[in-house]
């Protein structure tokens, strides 16, 4: 049997324009793009692509690809070819006969993400965020525009420690535990990653499986 390639919809439920990032993003409109609210594009994924979805806010681009984001920035280019700048929501793909997928809020939190699989086989839950983190977001990870809150960074990105990071002695998943922030992100958002080892909770995998990558779900 041949492996297809994979129908990937993005949609975008949020009340505001964002800017999905897609890297590698050959055969993703060059990894970078505009989704106005309500709007969906859809994509074939190749078998063996590994890759990381995210979502971009508030950018502001020149007729040329060029300009900035408040969140998600991959440098100053609409077309991504590096990760997004902390914190962004992440959608994580390893796409094979066993397809595995996970919705990281390692990096922190900017969007409601949410990855559902479509008529595959094996342990094909859905993954992801659908609550908006940036309401609740405790007052020392927010990251604010104009006295509001955009995004909410991880623990790890504003404290810069070991035990947050899950580096040094913290570095396996024994002595690296949930701390009180990441225990938030889980209760909040219980498929998806909360901090490095947060593995057995958080990955799944699927076979022979379409994705829907949506952006602020519960709407």
């Amino acid at each position: 049997m041949t492996e297809c390639a994979r129908i990937f919809t993005i949609i975008n439920h949020c009340e505001e324009t964002i800017w999905p990032a897609i890297t590698p993003g050959e055969n993703f409109n060059g990894g970078g793009f505009v989704l106005k609210p309500g709007q969906s594009i859809v994509f074939n994924a190749p078998v063996g692509w590994i890759g990381r979805i995210w979502g971009r806010t508030g950018c502001n681009f020149d007729k040329n690809g060029n300009g900035s984001c408040q969140t998600g920035a991959c440098g100053t280019s609409l077309t991504c070819k590096a990760s997004g700048q902390t914190p962004a929501s992440l959608a994580e793909f390893t796409l094979s006969a066993t397809d595995y997928y996970d919705v990281s809020l390692v990096d922190g939190f900017n969007l409601p993400l949410v990855v559902t699989p479509i008529n595959g086989q094996g342990n094909c839950s859905i993954a992801g965020c659908d609550m908006d983190l940036r309401s609740n977001c405790p007052t020392e990870l927010a990251l604010k525009s104009k006295g509001k809150v955009i995004g909410c960074r991880s623990a790890c990105d504003v404290f810069n420690s070991d035990e947050y990071c899950c580096r040094g002695v913290y570095g396996n998943p024994v002595i690296c535990q949930p701390t009180y922030y990441s225990k938030k992100f889980k209760e909040a958002c219980p498929t998806a990653y909360s901090y490095a080892y947060d593995d057995p909770t958080s990955i799944f995998t699927c076979s022979g499986t379409d994705y829907v990558i949506t952006f602020c779900a519960s709407r």
